[in-house]
């Protein structure tokens, strides 16, 4: 695709419904807020840590689409695609180096964790000196208009399945004080 074509968002999925993304999401990422993305090249939510200011350090989640490769070359996207990704707000803070860029860092070892868990493509990748750190990605380029929203289902219930299993969904919680509760 050229690189004119991949600016424009795709109409398939950017003018689809996505709350069914925070339904699927919401077990995985239990005590974190949700709040819709819909601007720019992102379609879907945000799930954000409690205890997470919006004027501070942020961090949690995404759950959604890159339906444009602009502000997403590092990626090498190729338009539509499935996203999950950790971020960590404000990059160069000092949450930010404690969790991303110290050696043994927790998204460190997440990668390290993960990295053992998944055996085929797309894997996970660290992105230092980014808000979104902890990305796993992948095209829909090759998939049925009509099966998008079943595949791109089973893609982020994998996703967030590793990323429950690695604990980095309780550590976020945990580094603003406030875990998820246990079902009683």
């Amino acid at each position: 695709m050229s690189p004119q074509n991949q600016s424009k968002a795709d109409p398939s999925v950017a003018s689809s419904p996505i709350l069914w993304i925070r339904t699927l999401a919401a077990p995985y990422l239990r005590g974190y807020r949700a709040g819709p993305e819909t601007r720019g090249g992102l379609r879907g939510y945000r799930f954000l840590a409690p205890g997470a200011n919006l004027a501070r350090a942020r961090r949690g989640f995404f759950v959604g689409y890159i339906i444009q490769g602009a502000n997403h070359q590092y990626l090498q996207p190729q338009p539509p695609e499935c996203v999950v990704f950790a971020f960590i707000e404000p990059v160069g803070s000092a949450t930010y180096r404690r969790l991303v860029t110290q050696k043994g860092s927790r998204l460190r070892r997440t990668v390290e964790y993960i990295g053992w868990l998944t055996h085929r493509p797309p894997r996970f990748a660290l992105f230092e000196k980014r808000n979104a750190v902890l990305i796993r990605h992948f095209s829909m380029r090759e998939w049925p208009p009509d099966r998008f929203q079943h595949f791109s289902g089973n893609f982020f219930i994998e996703t967030l399945a590793w990323l429950v299993r690695s604990g980095l969904v309780k550590k976020l919680c945990e580094a603003s004080g406030n875990a998820p509760k246990k079902d009683s």
